[in-house]
């Protein structure tokens, strides 16, 4: 790591050829467009969701990043998707810069990746993962820990990343649990090259989710959250509301009924075929080692993610979150929040020198 007045540059900015080691991590129904752009003009790694595009989604929403800025930003894709390879292809024509994944990609589609000249960056929430993706040639990792929202293990941040660290050589991004200069400094103590958010990043006004849903999350204190697994039968932590409560009370019967209708609906919205949706599920029971049941279940979580972020529907959808929401307070755009992240950064140090 190297200093500047204001400018903290680590192996991070190098290696995605951004100006602050912040990410701005990968959010279905959030991580869209316009918030992946702004953070890329900010100065940060902004990434865009695919996972719930369809392939002329994607390209009409990589041309809309470019089409408002000319700074490098990621694509986060499911690596268990059928087409892709025809996505990664994609991300190589239109010249992205990195390509995330939400699920370790296979040693072959890394190679696809690296071959082209992507930067390949998965998300992983185990040391035993990092070590995989390390020896397969990925070029760095996200390592969330067990207060981040979403999909998350149970190791906190404060243990997984420093271990994760001391196993690969590779540039380490610690999530979960970061929203300050503070968090950024003590990320790059135990050794990470920067730090990724996303409850933090939801909650700018370059984010799409509606202002009453942005309200409903500044609400919340720490202990407003509640990791579940009845939305897709994988561990996710979400905001504590009525809607959660209802699923941790529904039978087992009536989970996989609510499931299937929510299959349906799924795919009447998003066009895909029942053939590409019956392939995921088997590859994700077979990759993962998912039982039928939480096969069937993984079609609750677009629905009721939707319901929430994108149709402000608080009383039947759910809403992913990090613990850190309790010590988020205001809605800050997208460059206001990395200023002030990096400012912050630079005055812990400062004091620490002192001392």
């Amino acid at each position: 790591m190297t200093g500047a007045p204001g400018v903290l540059h680590t192996r991070a900015c190098e290696l995605f050829g951004v100006r602050h080691p912040i990410v701005q991590t990968g959010m279905g129904y959030v991580s869209d467009p316009a918030l992946t752009a702004a953070t890329a003009q900010a100065g940060g790694l902004g990434i865009l969701s695919a996972g719930l595009l369809d392939y002329t989604e994607l390209s009409a929403a990589i041309d809309r990043i470019q089409a408002v800025t000319d700074k490098p930003f990621g694509v986060n894709i499911r690596a268990d998707q059928p087409d892709v390879e025809r996505r990664i292809d994609l991300l190589i024509s239109a010249q992205v810069k990195v390509a995330s994944f939400a699920l370790a990609p296979k040693q072959h589609l890394i190679a696809r990746c690296k071959d082209a000249g992507l930067v390949v960056v998965p998300s992983i929430g185990a040391r035993r993962h990092a070590e995989k993706v390390a020896a397969w040639g990925a070029d760095a990792v996200i390592v969330q820990g067990g207060e981040g929202g979403g999909h998350t293990g149970g190791v906190p941040t404060s243990l997984l990343l420093p271990q994760v660290v001391d196993a690969v050589d590779i540039p380490v991004i610690g999530a979960g649990g970061f929203f300050d200069g503070r968090g950024l400094v003590a990320a790059l103590a135990y050794g990470a090259a920067g730090i990724a958010m996303g409850t933090r990043f939801l909650l700018t006004t370059d984010s799409p989710v509606a202002q009453k849903v942005k309200e409903v999350y500044l609400s919340k204190t720490v202990n407003d959250t509640v990791l579940t697994l009845q939305i897709d039968g994988v561990p996710q932590r979400v905001l504590a509301t009525g809607p959660v409560a209802q699923l941790e009370k529904s039978s087992g019967p009536g989970r996989l009924i609510r499931a299937g209708r929510n299959a349906v609906a799924f795919r009447k919205i998003s066009h895909t075929r029942w053939s590409d949706m019956v392939r995921e599920g088997l590859a994700m029971k077979k990759d993962h080692g998912l039982s039928w049941s939480q096969v069937v279940m993984a079609a609750n979580a677009p629905m009721l993610y939707r319901s929430a972020l994108l149709e402000g529907r608080t009383d039947t959808g759910v809403m992913a979150t990090g613990q850190v929401v309790g010590l988020i307070d205001d809605l800050p755009s997208c460059q206001e929040l990395i200023d002030r992240i990096m400012a912050e950064a630079a005055g812990v140090l400062k004091g620490l020198g002192a001392i």
